[in-house]
């Protein structure tokens, strides 16, 4: 099985957090864990055993989120759908 995904959406994960300790397993079955590894140097697991699609999805919903950004034509746009009081 093929992880590029899943490790990716970790290396976003530890940008968005800029924590560097957070980790996955590739279990022997396919699945795939996030881990975070503490100052103590214990490990913790923060997902149960997923597979990769569901591990993405995980991944990118945890933690801190980026902001979307929005370019003023963006906003021009929106102003444009909203209904005018006259």
């Amino acid at each position: 099985m093929r992880s590029t995904r899943a490790s990716a959406a970790v290396d976003r994960l530890k940008r968005r957090s800029e924590d560097a300790h957070y980790s996955m397993s590739l279990e022997a079955n396919g699945l795939i864990r996030l881990a975070h590894t503490a100052e103590d140097g214990t490990l913790e697991m923060l997902s149960a055993a997923l597979e990769q699609d569901e591990f993405v999805r995980f991944v990118n919903a945890f933690g801190p989120q980026t902001p979307q950004r929005v370019s003023k034509l963006d906003v021009a746009f929106e102003k444009q759908l909203k209904p005018r009081k006259d």
